[in-house]
């Protein structure tokens, strides 16, 4: 099967999830373009009204409508009105000019501003309506309206620019970054497992300490971690290579004394058998049975010699594959240890994202209204209406704001302590109670996927001078552990976890309400890699790591039981390390 490029899958990865957010970006920042054109072009109308309202309504109410018409002809040739209407009283119209038919309909959306929304065949049209008051003798009468008309090709001529730039600056900003992540990748990921790739491949059986990896890396990262681990392999197989010629060489002298010590015990043999035979001839009989002897024993010192060489040489290959497998345990148990605070790495992480982001949009808002305020007060147009709206916008952009760091704060900090703990063996003192809490802070993102819930009962605080990582491990352990199996098919599980202290003592409970362990699984509960889901991703460590750090690094005890149809419970129990 042909191999994955991984460079290539990881820098394609990277770069879709960036060509996506730069897309949406993007169609956001024209979008707002767009709405914030239009209320200018809105505001650009009500300036048009407060400049004219006053001709127009002289002229309609001295029924000039000359001069009425004139007035809507000059209004109509500024870029921004692409239609008006001047009706009387009535509401018989006086005029109308440009995108303007009798069949449109107009429907008012706001009687404050006079703001329409336009029902016409003219697609892209909108406008503002307004009254014409003449006041006479201090009376006030109306004698007609006017509507304004714009269209959304006004909008479009003056943000065009504005979205070729801003196409344009993306274009820009994506190419560069897949320059960068491309040299970078195959600087730091495809060269160096390349050069590891062909060290590897030129391995020597016969001189395997030339075919220790040299690849030249000046950072210390899993390459090098890789490299040292290989080579140390490497390391531990010519020693292993050497031992064994020693041994060989130690038989060999074996044998040789062996085989002088028969060449002179037949000697002595031949020499009495032929003082003897001059003797008595009955000696002769008693000559064959010793030399059957020998023989004998010629072949019983052969058997041994054979089976202790046999013995020796299995010997040295199960001391050598107890270490490898020890080595092997702590490693792999060391991966597992890992693999899940990786997983909590990431899913903290996504969970941190979410309150940053509202409070990034909190404070574009913030922004814009201080742009607002800025334009208001350029214009001598601020009001104490206007300013009291954007003191209380404020308000509640900068509330939201501290809210939402204040979650992503408390989160970070939970996580972090147990982070540091999870990788560190100091023993330190904590509040094992408050430690608790931090440690079910630090899981937040796998709980709430779900409709479980966890209690923490403990009458008053416990502090206790101990492992924190270990503390941490456990329970980490005992959580998802009881999240991925025990509460699987539970809608509404709960899992409590009791903190007593007795003299110098600590006692934990910890339980759910899951679906339990049977019996003949309860014995083999903390045996290592027994899972009852070795098919669906499970490694069956969890349960085996926390009786370790229970029992070796805690020096206490861990007892399980599950009670039909009351879930499992583990009962744990260690002294104060002061």
């Amino acid at each position: 099967m042909k191999a994955t490029n991984l460079s290539r899958t990881l820098l394609t990865r990277v770069l879709s999830f960036y060509f996506v957010l730069t897309f949406l970006v993007t169609c956001v920042q024209i979008g707002a373009e767009y709405v914030n054109t239009k209320d200018n072009i809105k505001k650009e109308l009500l300036t048009i009204e407060r400049t004219f309202s006053s001709s127009l309504t002289r002229a309609v109410w001295e029924l000039n409508t000359q001069q009425a018409v004139d007035i809507a002809q000059g209004l109509v040739d500024i870029p921004t009105i692409k239609g008006i209407r001047v009706t009387d009283e009535n509401n018989q119209v006086i005029t109308q000019l440009g995108e303007v038919s009798n069949s449109t309909e107009y429907q008012l959306l706001n009687e404050n501003d006079g703001y329409l929304h336009i029902n016409s065949t003219s697609d892209g049209l909108f406008g503002h309506s307004f009254s014409l008051i003449f006041e006479f003798s201090g009376r006030t009468t109306k004698v007609g309206s006017v509507t304004l008309l714009s269209s959304n090709q006004v909008i479009f001529d003056r943000i065009e620019v504005g979205i070729y730039f801003l196409i344009g600056n993306a274009m820009v900003k994506t190419a560069a970054l897949v320059f960068l992540f491309t040299i970078a990748f195959n600087k730091l990921l495809t060269n160096p497992l390349n050069e590891l790739t062909e060290q590897i491949n030129q391995f020597d059986v016969d001189d395997p300490e030339a075919s220790k990896l040299h690849i030249i890396n000046y950072e210390n990262n899993e390459l090098s971690v890789l490299q040292d681990s290989y080579n140390n392999l490497i390391s531990e197989l010519v020693r292993h290579k050497e031992e064994l010629a020693s041994a060989q060489l130690e038989v060999m002298s074996t044998n040789n004394k062996l085989d002088e010590q028969n060449l002179i015990l037949e000697q002595e043999v031949a020499r009495k058998t032929s003082s003897l035979s001059n003797t008595m001839l009955k000696m002769e009989t008693q000559q064959r049975e010793l030399l059957e002897q020998q023989t004998q024993l010629k072949a019983e010192n052969l058997r041994r010699s054979n089976t202790e060489k046999t013995l020796t040489q299995t010997n040295k290959e199960l001391k050598n594959s107890i270490t490898e497998l020890n080595k092997a345990q702590e490693r792999l148990l060391e991966a597992e240890k890992m693999a899940l605070l990786g997983s909590l790495s990431a899913e903290v992480t996504h969970e941190v994202n979410t309150p940053i982001g509202v409070s990034i949009t909190s404070t574009s808002y913030l922004s814009d209204l201080l742009s607002f305020l800025k334009n208001d007060i350029q214009e001598n147009k601020l009001s104490k209406k206007g300013l009291e709206s954007f003191v209380e916008k404020a308000e509640q952009s900068l509330e939201l704001q501290l809210n939402n760091l204040n979650r992503a704060s408390d989160l970070i900090s939970s996580y972090k302590q147990v982070a540091v703990d999870q990788t560190s063996d100091k023993i330190r003192q904590i509040d094992l109670v408050k430690y608790t809490h931090e440690i079910v802070n630090s899981l937040t993102p796998k709980i709430k996927k779900t409709n479980h819930v966890i209690n923490i009962n403990c009458a008053e605080a416990v502090e206790v001078y101990c492992h924190a990582g270990a503390i941490s491990q456990i329970f980490t352990n005992l959580i998802i552990n009881s999240l991925k199996h025990g509460l699987e098919n539970v809608d509404h599980g709960e899992i409590n976890i009791e903190i007593s202290k007795q003299n110098n003592t600590i006692h934990i409970r910890f339980s759910d309400n899951g679906i339990g362990v049977p019996e003949e699984q309860l014995d083999h509960i903390f045996e290592p890699f027994y899972t009852t889901k070795s098919g669906e991703g499970g490694t069956g460590l969890g349960t085996h790591i926390i009786h370790g750090l229970v029992v070796d690094t805690l020096n206490g005890k861990i007892e399980a039981s599950s009670p039909e149809g009351q879930g499992l419970t583990f009962d744990i129990s260690f002294d104060n390390m002061q």
